[in-house]
């Protein structure tokens, strides 16, 4: 299991300023927690999205 890159704390602030996940139209969406941290690891490390760890998805 990682370290969550995205403290609960912080998280407790942000998740309420994201859209709500049910889909209207289009596919469902990813959990909103799961990218920003793949954005935030991958903006705090410089490394390209090619060396994304698997554990962030797709």
């Amino acid at each position: 299991m990682r370290k969550p890159v995205i403290s609960d704390e912080s998280w407790v602030w942000l998740e309420p300023l994201l859209p709500d996940r049910t889909p209207r139209r289009g596919g469902q969406w990813r959990d909103h927690r799961e990218v920003l941290e793949a954005i935030a690891w991958r903006y705090r490390t410089g490394s390209p999205w090619r060396d994304l760890p698997a554990e962030f998805g797709p």
